[in-house]
């Protein structure tokens, strides 16, 4: 009789969890951070040292001054989501961290210029999707769309026959939906200052 479950080359069971092959998944980090020069740096560097796949990352004010707003897509299996996770809440500028839910309000901004020969199906195109025309020449035009994921991809799609010159997507901002903060901040809401983490670090010796 032989033991069930693959062992390696000293004898030791693998464990079949910790073996398993986890399949990519894409989510959205939504973090707040204290709002000073370096920050942005700082969780870009994190995610590039730890290989992280990042898709989008923006940032930006918040009704606090002393906070600004990550918001990161990744796709990653799930222990890499996990680990980006525990990863960004052990950085000091780092405030909170929250994973949001798939049904979470996203939204993305994209500016595209494309051929102008055929202006008024470029504008049908345009109205299609509840774009807006910002510059408009005998040579080129340039649209800006704003969605979900799917509808900015429809759009990209529909603008191709034209012929795209250029195009930049912002990223995504997404807060999550109902009365529920996307990112809790303890009283009072500010950010933590440089001697109060130091009296923390002190406390924790």
């Amino acid at each position: 009789m032989h033991p069930e479950g693959r062992r390696n080359e000293q004898g030791i069971r693998i464990d079949p969890e910790a073996e398993a092959e986890h399949p990519p998944e894409r989510t959205i980090l939504s973090a707040l951070v204290k709002n000073e020069p370096g920050v942005l740096a700082e969780v870009s560097g994190l995610f590039s040292r730890r290989q992280f796949n990042i898709e989008s990352l923006t940032v930006g004010t918040t009704i606090d001054d002393d906070l600004s707003r990550m918001t990161i897509a990744i796709e990653e299996p799930r222990p890499g989501i996990d680990q980006a996770k525990k990863q960004l809440e052990k950085q000091i500028p780092v405030v909170s961290v929250r994973e949001l839910d798939t049904d979470a309000v996203q939204r993305e901004l994209v500016i595209l210029k494309v051929n102008g020969q055929e202006p008024d199906k470029v504008q049908a195109v345009t109205e299609m999707y509840d774009g807006e025309t910002l510059d408009a020449g005998p040579r080129t035009i340039t649209v800006q769309l704003t969605g979900n994921e799917q509808k900015i991809d429809d759009a990209i799609d529909a603008y191709e026959q034209f012929g795209i010159r250029e195009l930049v997507r912002t990223g995504y901002a997404a807060l999550a939906r109902g009365e529920a903060p996307t990112a809790q901040v303890k009283q009072p809401n500010t950010a933590p200052t440089d001697a109060q983490v130091a009296t923390q670090e002190v406390s924790d010796d």
